[in-house]
């Protein structure tokens, strides 16, 4: 074996175990649906994996969109629920990769984009706020929901 095997293997095997380590999932699809429509009796896909109709009772309440950007390096995994007018009725991060920035899925912060419509600027530093130490994730997950409600935020019909 060369020595640069023999020295490099065991520290790329260790990058590698402590990247994957941080990745938590949250909640999954489902638990997020129930969460953002606690009252909807289905849900019905219009996009696979990415787009459902809520319903109750036969009718639309909103619409429930699956997503996912970059955070600095990886993935964030969110969803966003819109309400029947195309408001954003609840966000959630269902899973965040990153080792640092998880401060995204703090309620408060996501709390935010509650009520927030296609013509809301969703600016960081202006109407949401910026997160210390997760100022890409803070970004991008904000330019996510902005770019859900330029193409759902018609509402559900």
């Amino acid at each position: 074996m060369s020595h640069w095997i023999k020295w490099t293997a065991p520290a790329a095997a260790l990058v590698s175990v402590t990247s994957a380590a941080h990745a938590v999932q949250y909640l999954s699809v489902a638990q997020a649906q129930k969460l953002a429509f606690p009252s909807a009796t289905g849900f019905v896909e219009v996009e696979a994996g990415r787009l459902w109709k809520a319903q109750a009772g036969g009718k639309a309440i909103g619409l429930f969109v699956f997503d996912r950007v970059i955070g600095k390096h990886l993935f964030i995994d969110y969803t966003v629920a819109l309400g029947p007018g195309g408001q954003v009725h609840r966000v959630d991060i269902l899973q965040y990769r990153e080792s640092y920035g998880g401060e995204v899925r703090q309620a408060s912060w996501l709390a935010q984009f509650v009520g927030k419509t296609g013509a809301s600027p969703l600016e960081v530093d202006r109407d949401i706020r910026n997160i210390s130490g997760a100022t890409l994730s803070s970004h991008h997950v904000t330019e996510g929901v902005k770019k859900i409600l330029g193409l759902y935020g018609h509402g559900a019909r």
